[in-house]
C-alpha cells in the first residue's frame, strides 16, 4: 500500500511556526551574498554579513550553534584560487578570498552545519 502526503505548510506542535531541525544534519544557515561584501541576496538562518576587510566576510547566525566546532563550506564565483574558513564562533564565520597576489572580493555562496544550542 502506498501513501501520499499533501501538504501546503508543516507547523510546530502549536501551530504558530515552523517546525525547528534538531536531530537531522540538514544545513543549519546558509547564504549568497554580494560581490562587494556587503548586501545577503538570499539566506536561512543568518542575521547579518560583516564586510571584514577585502576578500573578507563574517557571517553572522540567528541562533548560535552548540560550539565552535562548525563545518562552513563556501564557493565562488571567479579564479580565487585560495579560499578558506576562519575565526569560528558559536554565532559566526568568517571566509577569505586570496588570488595568491591580494584579497579579493567576490560573490559567495556558504552553508553551515552544526548542532544549534
Amino acid at each position: 500500500m502506498t501513501s501520499v502526503l499533501n501538504v501546503d505548510t508543516i507547523a510546530d506542535k502549536a501551530g504558530t511556526g515552523p517546525v525547528e531541525l534538531t536531530k537531522q544534519s540538514a544545513a543549519k544557515a546558509w547564504n549568497n551574498t554580494s560581490a562587494d561584501g556587503t548586501t545577503i541576496q538570499n539566506s536561512f538562518g543568518i542575521s547579518s554579513l560583516t564586510d571584514t576587510d577585502t576578500g573578507r566576510q563574517t557571517h553572522n547566525v540567528v541562533n548560535s550553534f552548540n560550539d565552535a566546532n562548525i563545518v562552513p563550506n563556501f564557493s565562488v564565483s571567479n579564479n580565487v584560487n585560495q579560499q578558506w574558513t576562519s575565526n569560528l564562533t558559536t554565532s559566526s564565520w568568517r571566509t577569505n578570498n586570496y588570488t595568491g597576489s591580494a584579497y579579493e572580493d567576490v560573490q559567495m555562496r556558504t552553508v553551515c552545519h552544526g548542532d544549534l544550542a
